[in-house]
Order: structure tokens, then C-alpha cells, then sequence
């Protein structure tokens, strides 16, 4: 048996072992983003197109060669096409976690943490209270809370307010009767900023059946955005709640106000 060759590792160096791993962790982050949604589907479809490609092109197949190489020369532009939506999910992924950071690192200088809590109850308070009403009574409800309004994306969609948050507020918001319940109500500074906002619904293969509108909007506007949403069924009265895509169902509104301290 042949000794193995030291010439081959010779000029491996410690940065090679680096990027090996750099790689292989965007590789992995990136699954984790596309994982169960039509994504990963349409990312087979390019490996096997490609593999096709490379399968003609050996075989000396010349017009076949021809035709997959002018649809593989444009290939990175009709990649970010199609994918526009998981690479604006990453680069979020990507920013909010250093614009948290950044945040966490600044008011650690600035702010007491418990007057901030404090203050931050006393604001959550009005939409707690009408998340526990809404969820008595049935009353279908969907609240997004984003750190900055988009006027291009959010107004252009919904009915534009701009009022304080409150408890009769948010109720007659979603009241079954209202011209403004069918969509969602946006928050922004602890402020009502739009409602009957239509948003992105969720493509996820993971999702359960039983899943309505209000569910897919509020996981979709939370794959593509930085914002938190809040979801109180209609058929049920559960209260959920969506960050990242991904909902924690059935909880009680004392749970609620916990997590909405901990994320607004």
C-alpha cells in the first residue's frame, strides 16, 4: 500500500481549515432559512438542471450544450430572481443580529434596566388586555409590531391612523363589523401606525393545515422582515405568537406579556 503523499498537505494551511468551516456554516445557515419552504424544491430543480448540463457537455451533445449553457450564463441573475425573498431573509437574519447587538451594548451604558421594564409594562398593558378580550370573545386578530415604519410597504396596503395604542382602540379595530378587521393592524413606538394591512403569506410546506390566513400573513411578514406579530384565532380564541417564522401557539396572556417585555 502506497504511503499518502505529505506533498498533498504540505501546503494546507490553518486559514484553509477556516474557510472550510466558514462555508460550510453559510451553507448551513442558509438551509436552516429555506428549510420546508418551496425553496429548497426549486434548489434541487437548479443542481439537477446544472447536472444535466454537465451530462450533455461531456457527451459533446452540441446544440443540447448550447441551449442549457445560454440559460447557465445568466444563471446568477435568474438565481437572486428567484430566490429575492430567502436572500432578503438572510441579510435580515444577518443585520438585525448585529443591530441587536449593538443596541443591547448601548442602553447597557444608558438605561436602568428595571425602570425600563417598568415603563415598557405599562405601555404592553393595553395590548395584553385587549389580546385577553379579543381571545374571550373569539374576535379574529392580527397585530404586527415593527421596529420602523415603511410607508411604501405597510401604508400602500392598509388604512393609515397613527394613534396611541389602547385597549377600545385595538377591539374596535378587529370588531367583526369594522371596515378595518380583514387584514392586520401594524404598531410601531407603541403606536397604531395602519390596519387592514394585507402582508406576505407564508410558503412553508411545514405548516399545519389548520393554519388560516392571520397564521401564514403573520409567519410571512416574520420571514421577511424584522417584525414580531401577534395572532389571537378566531375559531379558538388561542393566542400565538410569530418571530423568524416560527409561532408559539396556546399561549396565555400572562406568557404574552412576558415575551412582548422581553422582544418590543
Amino acid at each position: 500500500m502506497n504511503n499518502l503523499d505529505p506533498n498533498i498537505l504540505s501546503g494546507f494551511r490553518l486559514l484553509d481549515i477556516i474557510d472550510i468551516l466558514l462555508v460550510a456554516i453559510i451553507i448551513y445557515y442558509i438551509y436552516s432559512l429555506i428549510k420546508g419552504t418551496i425553496a429548497v424544491n426549486i434548489l434541487i430543480g437548479v443542481g439537477l438542471f446544472y447536472g444535466i448540463y454537465l451530462v450533455v457537455k461531456q457527451m459533446e451533445m452540441r446544440l443540447l450544450t448550447e441551449i442549457f449553457g445560454g440559460f447557465i450564463s445568466v444563471g446568477s441573475i435568474a438565481l437572486i430572481v428567484v430566490f429575492q425573498q430567502e436572500i432578503r431573509r438572510f441579510l435580515i437574519h444577518i443585520g438585525k443580529n448585529i443591530s441587536l447587538r449593538r443596541k443591547k451594548f448601548f442602553w447597557s451604558f444608558l438605561n436602568n434596566k428595571k425602570t425600563s421594564q417598568i415603563d415598557n409594562g405599562e405601555q404592553i398593558k393595553p395590548i395584553i388586555d385587549a389580546c385577553r378580550s379579543m381571545s374571550r370573545s373569539r374576535t379574529g386578530a392580527l397585530l404586527v409590531f415593527s421596529r420602523y415604519f415603511d410607508e411604501e410597504y405597510y401604508q400602500s396596503s392598509g388604512e393609515y391612523i397613527d394613534a396611541p395604542v389602547s385597549k377600545r382602540l385595538l377591539e374596535s379595530i378587529f370588531f367583526k363589523n369594522s371596515p378595518l378587521h380583514d387584514g392586520a393592524a401594524v404598531i410601531v413606538d407603541f403606536r397604531v401606525m395602519t390596519a387592514s394591512c394585507v402582508l406576505p403569506l407564508s410558503d412553508s410546506e411545514d405548516l399545519p393545515p389548520q393554519f388560516g390566513l392571520r397564521h401564514r400573513a403573520a409567519i410571512g411578514v416574520t420571514e421577511v422582515s424584522e417584525a414580531v406579530a401577534v395572532i389571537v384565532s378566531e375559531e379558538t380564541g388561542e393566542i400565538s405568537f410569530a418571530k423568524d417564522g416560527n409561532i408559539n401557539m396556546n399561549l396565555s396572556p400572562e406568557e404574552l406579556e412576558k415575551i412582548l417585555k422581553e422582544e418590543l
